[in-house]
């Protein structure tokens, strides 16, 4: 009797940790199969090359990213603010973010990745608008504050400035509850 199949999950899963720590270019079938501790053969089983296992790894982050996301903030409920809040930490979580940092990288040279982050940031911008919408009635000041949210999520990634003694942690809480707050006269 052979040894048993290494999951599909686990090819997935093991893409994905390469994706995120040494880019698209880092995904490669013999090095994850070196990784899981597997022969290659494996691979095709489940994946009819390269490039299916690499979309099957954009849908795993979509779906994590968008659904699970939503699902989770959605059954932890609360306000339009904790909801936001909780929705920027589960969407730049220790799993997330570094996946989320390297899909963006690999658009700027793929039109295809960038339509899925352009349909990914999407989704994050309509809960954005949906969310601050109920709390601020101008859809330019809504539309302005969601841009500015949703800089504020990635950018900070990106930035190296420092914060004159303060730490980033507490420049970007800051900068979140300014973004948060109710308009002035509502």
């Amino acid at each position: 009797m052979g040894a048993p199949r290494t999951p599909r999950e686990k090819w997935i899963e093991e893409g994905l940790r390469a994706l995120a720590d040494g880019g698209v270019d880092a995904v490669r079938v013999e090095a994850l199969a070196k990784k899981l501790g597997v022969t290659k053969g494996g691979f095709y089983g489940y994946f009819a090359d390269r490039d299916a296992l690499l979309r099957e790894m954009l849908d795993t982050w979509e779906r994590e990213s968008i659904d699970e996301v939503l699902d989770q903030v959605e059954r932890e409920g609360g306000d339009a603010r904790t909801r936001i809040r909780r929705a920027g930490q589960l969407t730049h979580s220790d799993r997330l973010l570094p996946i989320d940092l390297a899909i963006r990288d690999w658009a700027r040279r793929d039109k295809a990745v960038a339509e899925r982050l352009r349909r990914v940031d999407n989704q994050r911008m309509k809960l954005l608008r949906e969310m601050i919408g109920t709390f601020c009635p101008d859809p330019d000041e809504v539309e302005a504050r969601s841009l500015l949210a949703f800089c504020l999520a990635v950018g900070k990634n990106f930035l190296a400035a420092d914060h004159g003694g303060r730490t980033r942690s507490e420049v970007v809480a800051r900068a979140g509850d300014l973004l948060l707050a109710q308009p002035p006269g509502h």
